[in-house]
């Protein structure tokens, strides 16, 4: 077995990868004719998402990510050695700022911002890095 995907219930799939795409740089891999469904590069696992109507025809219920709302328990951690510059960028196109780029006690650099769903993003260098 292996993680293959992460996805994440948006209201507009297109609006959510077009953000990910200027905030992050990730480029589209793959979408529905519909816009139902898309998924992004971003290297080993897969970050895709899929419109909210889409859970009920899976047969599923989630809780809807909202920008006003309190995040939900999870969060996307994007590694770049580039911290505070994608930082910038993530808040320039439209991100939420949570904490600023701060230094961790591993030595870790972190900072996290919400989407434009709420949901949360850490944007981190790597561990040890």
């Amino acid at each position: 077995m292996h993680f293959g995907y992460t996805i994440v219930y948006v209201p507009d799939v297109k609006a959510a990868t077009d953000f990910y795409a200027a905030a992050f740089g990730f480029s589209l891999r793959f979408n529905a004719d519909d816009w139902d469904y898309a998924e992004l590069e971003t290297g080993d696992t897969t970050l895709a998402f899929a419109a909210e109507r889409m859970a009920d025809v899976v047969g599923i219920t989630v809780a809807p990510n909202r920008a006003d709302a309190t995040a939900a328990g999870i969060e996307l951690a994007l590694v770049t050695e580039q911290v505070s510059e994608a930082y910038a960028t993530a808040i320039a196109t439209g991100a939420t700022p949570v904490s600023e780029p701060h230094q961790m006690p591993w030595g870790q650099t972190v900072s996290y911002v919400r989407d434009l769903n709420g949901v949360l993003v850490e944007i981190c260098s790597p561990v040890g890095g």
